[in-house]
């Protein structure tokens, strides 16, 4: 397999524009990818490039796929869906990619299907909404598991521990929006009552206000909070500011070491789903996961002396599949590569096992998710 890809220093994180390529010649596997690698929502963005850049790295140094090598082409988008849909317009009509990995938010990736679809051009999200594959569209993938899938693991936890109603917080973005309009669809099948329902907007400096609100309603039992970036954190260092004692839930928005470095102790004993990403030391030897997990963790902490994140992971299943696809086409034809992205069966990644088909574009279940409980700073695994 593949060649090796000389790819641009790190420092190249902060340009707008980033062309991960030397000189290559008119036979290269061509990636597009757009990502939050600057902005508010860089936490996702950063990871997601990194993993890229160091797979494509590996797969080149071994010769290649197809026998050709695979180039990456990639534009930051600070994380604005405006800007995302000018950049995916530019790489399938000026650079001419043969698929497209990216999207680091539910925004950006929202804003790019109609282009997606209309280009007839492969692309796998990397964002969280279900809207993105639900109902199925024939030309978009994802591999991070869904809000909806989020607020059920939630409901499911807050059914096992007895609780009836709860109180609702979320953020105005696109991804907070869509959790909550989720959360409220499956709320009924879970038997839960929905007590309070508050947003925020991204440029608020506290939410003492709808806090507040939720503290003085009678017979509150549990709160969610559905949100990215700097929402979350502010929301669960108010609610320790403000001595509130009802469980405090998180959406897998928050999955980072980032989200408690910025709460600290006030994050202790909140529960949110995640991937086994984040705990892959206490899976059972015999969870499929946990050797794919593992070495992902390794190599990329060798490689850039940082933590991973599910973000990344999420990066890395994408191309991972997508390299499959091509592989498994003998082509970058994009109708056979699209096919062969439908045809994903048992893959075995970060998120979880992946089966895709003709009705689900995502391939993953509520079995994919761990519930995390935090302690102490560390991630503790509920179940």
């Amino acid at each position: 397999m593949l060649k090796k890809l000389a790819v641009k220093s790190m420092q190249a994180l902060v340009v707008p524009l980033i062309l991960i390529s030397t000189v290559f010649g008119a036979e290269t596997i061509k990636i597009g990818t757009f990502l939050a690698v600057t902005g508010p929502a860089s936490f996702l963005g950063e990871p997601e490039l990194k993993t890229l850049q160091l797979y494509v790295d590996k797969v080149n140094a071994k010769g290649g796929l197809l026998g050709r090598q695979v180039e990456l082409i990639h534009y930051d988008t600070e994380g604005n869906a405006h800007k995302a849909r000018n950049f995916v317009k530019k790489l399938i009509e000026i650079d001419k990619v043969d698929l497209l990995i990216g999207g680091s938010t539910s925004g950006a990736s929202l804003a790019v299907i109609p282009l997606v679809e209309w280009a007839k051009i492969p692309y796998i999200s990397l964002a969280g909404a279900v809207a993105i594959v639900d109902p199925v569209k024939k030309w978009v993938f994802k591999t991070p598991h869904t809000d909806r899938m989020a607020a059920e693991k939630i409901f499911t936890d807050m059914q096992k521990r007895g609780y009836k109603r709860i109180a609702l917080i979320s953020g105005k973005g696109g991804f907070g929006r869509s959790g909550r309009a989720q959360a409220r669809s499956v709320l009924d099948k879970y038997g839960l009552e929905l007590v309070s329902d508050e947003i925020y907007g991204p440029r608020d400096h506290n939410m003492l206000a709808q806090l507040k609100r939720i503290q003085s309603t009678p017979g509150v039992d549990a709160i969610l909070n559905f949100g990215f970036g700097q929402g979350p954190a502010i929301v669960t260092r108010n609610y320790h500011q403000l001595g509130i004692q009802v469980p405090l839930y998180q959406s897998h928005g928050v999955a980072s070491k980032t989200f408690v470095q910025l709460t600290g102790k006030a994050s202790e004993n909140v529960r949110l789903p995640a991937t086994p990403l984040l705990l892959a030391d206490q899976l059972p030897d015999r969870n499929p996961q946990k050797k794919v997990i593992l070495q992902y963790k390794s190599e990329y902490q060798q490689a850039y002396q940082s933590p991973v994140s599910p973000f990344g992971g999420y990066a890395y299943d994408g191309l991972m599949i997508a390299l499959s696809a091509i592989e498994r086409a003998g082509s970058t034809n994009k109708h056979k590569v699209r096919a062969e992205l439908e045809n994903t069966s048992n893959y075995v990644g970060t998120a979880g096992v992946v089966n895709m088909s003709k009705w689900d574009h995502l391939g993953l279940d509520l079995t994919a998710f761990k519930m995390l409980e935090i302690h102490e700073g560390q991630w503790i695994l509920i179940e």
